[in-house]
């Protein structure tokens, strides 16, 4: 089973893309803001993170530039999702390693998992 770590400070939004992931046979984990998510890390390694942006305190930019500072984290795909459009952010967003950068309101749910899945390195079972 794939894993996704969400970061999403809205708890509503958060707890909805998880169902629509767990529906797809994902395991997800939820992360309320950057520093949940960077405590998360240390203990769970997930097949990708999906990162929203804006968040309290530490933004996902400053998250981003954290893990590619870190060996164990730096080679997690990592796939943006904002409300925040603004085409400085993206740049630095891509800059960091970023897969994509996906406005949230540019896609429906089940967009984003499928723009998810095609981020998704491939393991072999055996």
């Amino acid at each position: 089973m794939k894993k996704i770590l969400i970061v999403e400070d809205e708890k509503i939004l958060g707890e909805m893309y998880r169902d629509k992931f767990v529906q797809e046979g994902f395991g997800i984990t939820l992360a309320p803001s950057a520093e949940d998510a960077l405590e998360i890390l240390k203990t769970e390694k997930p097949d990708l993170i999906l990162l929203d942006i804006l968040l309290p305190k530490t933004n996902g930019i400053s998250f981003l530039g954290k893990i590619k500072k870190d060996p164990n984290l730096s080679s997690i795909p990592v796939v943006a999702f904002s409300n925040y459009d603004s085409p400085e952010t993206k740049k630095e967003a891509f800059a960091l390693g970023v897969k994509d950068y996906l406005i949230k309101t540019d896609y429906t749910p089940q967009e984003i998992i499928k723009k998810i899945k095609s981020y998704l390195p491939e393991r072999s079972e055996g």
